[in-house]
């Protein structure tokens, strides 16, 4: 006899996202197979080109929600589900593949490496093996296939990239904080010269950037090796240790495949229990937020041969940046928004890989390799439709682009920009520039949070409360809502402020308030680049 699995009332205080999810789960549970697990019912339900599969919006892959409440939501699902639901952000690409089709890899075993999402990073990473542990790692199907780009994976099926990276020249790096800032943010222009870098308002570019010199040869030393030692490469190409070590390795953030090598190389049995806790991601052990070089200094009876070590380390990934221009205002160039890091650990000055590479260690005429990454899920509205952008610091460069887009095509939609930064005397980017949008009317409305320019501290989502019957009688007017910036906290709050307006703004409860921002994802009217 078939069992019919109970469904959710129509009344029940659940978006239709939730419902979906809950009502398979309801299914997988209650189904009349005592032989599968719920998670395996809910997947044969929907075959690989299912158009249930094609248009599945992913609700606990929502990178604004936490780690735990993402694994939660996918607790019944599938495993390559489970695992997408511990990846940091939605497709942002540094990985060489979308979120999920690097978790279907993994899940398949044509994927071993664990540390490739960057933002999720050890957090990601040590959820991937729990997750794994659970079920013991799959067996791999094929080996990873060959590279795409240097140092980029393309093992199953990576993210669709318009070839190999394609020389740009840097034409400046221009600091866009005033003297007094603890800020170093630098409007980067590069030129396209040869016309091959194709892209639309709302992509990203992707940087090749090479590591620091000066931390390279520091490893180098360590090591006691030389800089034409060869060794073998994490992309399986033996080249000399410095240019293994400047182009092709993630020194970084050293990979738990490499911390174990260290592990089980170490003489000292303590500095070996250490490193092997290190890499099975145990929080609290050895030192925080290590790069090559720190474990290197901190854990010297661990001397594995070169290549060993080097080829266990992950490939240097290049780094994505959201593109601040359009095509159509700024022929033949390519504009970012760079906020350069650069800080002191452990007696010691750190850099990012490619914002120091972009700001301080290229000049201006050199050429920088680099290839557009499409985002299709952060398109710009038709004409004219209304827009509110919310791009506090650096998350400002995309909207730079919308409006100039807007304005070369003569779009007569609305415009409404929250920015926000510490003190606008100091940290007002593209000042002159936005402040001219809003006198010729480009820019409908502009609402700046500068924190730090008053006792209280006031953010984006601070002026979104400020003005909450406005922006509801724009979201009800058809607009169509960007956030771009941090996911960890800024997007987070933002969303939670959206939810309070709608929901006190449109007489609705809490459930019906976040329905109706998951109705606007659903629409494209909600697009989030967050990082």
């Amino acid at each position: 006899m078939s069992f019919i699995a109970p469904i959710l009332p129509s009344n029940a205080p659940f978006s239709p996202l939730q419902r979906a999810w809950l009502d398979g789960y309801l299914a997988g549970l209650f189904g009349d197979d005592p032989a599968a697990s719920p998670g395996h019912r809910i997947a044969a339900t929907q075959q690989p080109n299912s158009p249930a599969r094609e248009n599945e919006d992913f609700p606990w892959h929502d990178p604004t929600l936490p780690l735990d409440e993402r694994l939660a939501l996918a607790d019944a699902r599938p495993l390559q589900q489970q695992l997408m639901a511990a990846m940091g952000q939605l497709d942002c690409g540094q990985c060489g593949y979308l979120c999920r089709s690097y978790a279907e890899a993994i899940a398949q075993g044509a994927e071993t490496q664990l540390t490739r999402c960057v933002p999720g990073g050890k957090a990601t990473s040590r959820a991937l093996k729990e997750l794994l542990a659970g079920i013991g790692n799959p067996a791999p199907r094929s080996p990873p296939a060959s590279a795409v780009s240097p140092g980029v994976s393309s093992a199953a099926a990576p993210a669709p990239r318009p070839g190999e990276p394609l020389p740009a020249r840097l034409m400046i790096a221009r600091r866009l904080n005033r003297d007094g800032s603890e800020k170093d943010t630098r409007h980067v222009v590069l030129a396209d010269e040869a016309g091959a870098l194709s892209y639309q308002v709302g992509d990203s570019l992707g940087v090749v950037a090479r590591n620091c010199p000066e931390l390279v040869a520091a490893i180098i030393e360590r090591l006691g090796a030389t800089p034409d030692t060869p060794v073998l490469s994490p992309d399986g190409v033996e080249r000399p240790l410095l240019d293994a070590l400047s182009q092709f390795c993630e020194i970084r953030r050293p990979s738990d495949q490499a911390i174990e090598v260290l592990s089980s190389r170490a003489h000292d049995l303590d500095e070996s229990r250490i490193l092997q806790a290190m890499a099975e991601g145990y929080p609290g052990i050895g030192p925080d937020d290590p790069d090559l070089l720190d474990l290197l200094e901190t854990f010297p009876s661990a001397r594995p041969p070169l290549s060993e070590l080097v080829s266990a380390l992950d490939p240097l990934q290049p780094r994505l940046y959201s593109i601040a221009s359009s095509p159509k205002a700024a022929s033949g160039e390519i504009h970012l928004t760079v906020a350069a890091v650069r800080y002191d650990k452990r007696a010691r000055r750190r850099t990012g890989v490619a914002s120091t590479f972009l700001c301080d260690r290229t000049i201006p005429g050199a050429p920088v390799p680099v290839f557009v990454h499409p985002s299709e899920n952060f398109r710009l509205a038709a004409s004219d439709r209304p827009v509110i952008m919310i791009g506090p610091g650096t998350g400002v460069a995309p909207f730079r682009a919308f409006l100039q887009e807007r304005r070369a095509t003569g779009a007569r939609g609305r415009n409404w920009l929250f920015f926000g930064n510490p003190r606008r005397q100091t940290d007002f980017l593209f000042e002159d520039e936005l402040t001219g949008y809003c006198r010729d009317g480009l820019l409908t409305r502009f609402d700046a949070a500068f924190s730090r320019d008053q006792d209280h501290k006031i953010y984006v989502q601070h002026r979104l409360l400020e003005h909450a019957a406005e922006l509801w009688a724009w979201l009800e007017d058809g607009a169509h809502l960007y956030v771009c910036g941090d996911a960890e906290r800024m997007a987070r709050d933002v969303d939670r402020g959206l939810a309070y307006i709608v929901a006190k703004q449109g007489r609705m409860d809490s459930a019906a308030a976040k329905s109706y921002l998951a109705r606007l994802a659903a629409e494209g009217r909600y697009q989030k680049d967050v990082y």
